[in-house]
């Protein structure tokens, strides 16, 4: 019989995983309708927005990050361009992305990183190389590119981001920005999934096993819907590690590494913990020590939790490279 505090509360997994980034694209809609509405509410009282909260170009620091650039992309893509004074191909795009930024008129912001003068966020977005661009869409590190890119290559890929930020996180720009009369249109909100938000409230609720079917109702009709897919890997990932006695697994996992099973349920806990590159690597390490069914058993695992952080998540990728290595 477990003690209530060996188990883990469900509550406190949906937290975990929910920082981890899943639950992401609902609460970002919701932040980007209320900014919307409070938008709204100002022009029909005849105010006028603060300049400062609308400036399609920023200039941002270590100090400034979390506000300008975390903060605001849960109501519009933001694009960071790392960059240097004696970069010479920074020269060349930084004015290309500053156009876009004006035309696309508030369904981006741009935010220029000096990484001279702000070697910490270049650090812990691992640029080794400028320019370097990326995107924060709901607090999810979405990487572009690197490397100078004429305008037109430039436009596709933030063309591409808008698309992501629209229909996986009902993100659709800054309306009533300056220069919106101009520019490109802004998107039209995206309007509510009932289905959808029948599965979220399911999971909110702990019905664990209502939301797995109502994902897989999702999907059904949408086989490709992205939020459905993030959805139904939480939900099968906290219906798997609800009822587990952590001491347990870990002491499990650590008396034998290839009990595939024992590996897989250590590895859940550690996602759910927020351990998301323990994880990882604990089932890229299984993989190269098996072989036949259990390597395949723990390939698939590893697979499902890539769902769960979602694939532009830099950690993915780096797993994704790491799993290949030890397959080929």
């Amino acid at each position: 019989m477990q003690s209530r505090n060996s188990r883990l509360n469900n509550s406190a997994l949906r937290g975990a995983v929910d920082l981890a980034a899943v639950k992401a694209a609902g609460e970002a809609a919701q932040k980007a309708e209320q900014a919307r509405a409070e938008r709204a509410r100002q022009a029909e009282a005849g105010g006028t927005p603060t300049p400062a909260g609308y400036r399609l170009v920023l200039d941002v620091t270590e100090e400034t990050f979390e506000d300008e650039v975390v903060q605001r992309s849960t109501e519009v893509p933001v694009v960071v361009d790392f960059w240097a004074e004696w970069c010479g191909p920074c020269k060349q795009l930084s004015p290309i992305l500053e156009r876009l930024a004006e035309e696309y008129a508030g369904r981006i912001v741009l935010a220029k990183i000096d990484v001279d003068g702000n070697q910490l966020l270049a650090q812990q977005f691992g640029i080794q190389s400028i320019p370097a661009v990326m995107a924060v869409v709901a607090g999810q590190l979405v990487p572009l590119f690197q490397g100078a890119e004429n305008e037109a290559n430039v436009r596709k890929v933030l063309d591409q981001l808008i698309a992501v930020a629209e229909q996986r996180f009902g993100i659709v720009g800054l309306q009533g920005a300056p220069g919106a009369e101009g520019g490109a249109p802004a998107a039209p909100a995206v309007p509510a999934d009932p289905a959808l938000e029948a599965a979220h409230d399911a999971l909110d609720r702990g019905d664990l096993g209502g939301a797995v079917q109502a994902y897989k109702n999702v999907l059904a009709d949408r086989p490709g819907h992205a939020e459905a897919k993030l959805g139904l890997a939480q939900a099968e990932l906290l219906r798997r590690v609800e009822a587990l006695d952590p001491q347990q697994v870990r002491a499990d996992a650590a008396a034998d590494p290839k009990d595939v099973p024992a590996q897989l349920r250590a590895a859940d806990l550690d996602l759910v913990g927020g351990h998301v590159e323990d994880a990882f690597g604990r089932l890229v390490d299984t993989v190269a020590k098996t072989f036949g069914d259990d390597r395949d058993t723990a390939r698939v695992r590893l697979l499902e939790l890539f769902e769960v952080i979602g694939p532009e998540d830099p950690r993915v990728i780096a797993a994704r490279g790491a799993l290949a290595r030890v397959l080929f």
